[in-house]
């Protein structure tokens, strides 16, 4: 099931359809707010904020400035009394591919660490409303530690989860591999960390 079918209940169909045009297309109430993600308010009442990760080119990498803004986005959203809800998704290639690499290049732990890197992502996990993964194609290391922040995942056919890190000589830095280990258990996770596979949405769904 796509999961634009899925998200039916939420959004209806006109919103369904508006979530099929390309992300550049797409306009909402705080978009001159910020370079790379779209905020848009959708539902009968208007009452589902969309935030779109809005970096097509580069896969919807999450560079730290597209992560201040979903954080950003998050606390606003929280404060709005009319969002129940907040849904995050990216393209139909690309929920988002990973952390961006060439940003990180340059970083060492230390500097990670002094400088909490990770502090807008938290806001994701801490929200106080509930947070919905929509993904649509690939949901790679740091896309995918962000989707596993999110209370619920729903995943198009095409969509793959996997953590990568270890092809670079790393390993999931967002809490990838605490959240991996209670979605699919040890032994799932531990494989797809030390080797880097990928899985189906199918997969995704029956491993829990």
């Amino acid at each position: 099931m796509s999961t634009l079918r899925l998200l039916r209940p939420l959004l209806g169909v006109k919103q369904l359809n508006w979530l099929n045009q390309p992300a550049l297309a797409r306009r909402g109430f705080a978009a001159a707010a910020y370079e790379n993600i779209l905020v848009e308010k959708k539902g009968a009442q208007q009452n589902v904020a969309l935030v779109t990760l809005n970096r097509p080119k580069a896969l919807n990498a999450l560079s730290s400035a597209l992560m201040t803004e979903v954080g950003d986005a998050i606390d606003a959203l929280n404060k709005d009394e009319s969002v129940g809800c907040i849904v995050i998704t990216g393209s139909e290639k690309a929920f988002a591919a990973g952390a961006d690499i060439k940003e990180m290049q340059s970083l060492t732990f230390a500097k990670c660490f002094t400088g909490n890197f990770l502090s807008h992502w938290d806001k994701v996990a801490h929200s106080i409303k509930p947070v919905i993964a929509a993904v649509n194609g690939y949901a790679l290391g740091g896309g995918c530690e962000l989707a596993m922040m999110c209370d619920i995942i729903y995943a198009g056919e095409n969509a793959k989860f996997g953590q990568p890190e270890i092809i670079l000589g790393t390993l999931p830095g967002a809490g990838g591999t605490q959240r991996l280990t209670k979605a699919i258990g040890k032994s799932r996770a531990m494989e797809m960390v030390l080797t880097g596979n990928q899985i189906t949405a199918a997969e995704a769904e029956k491993y829990g």
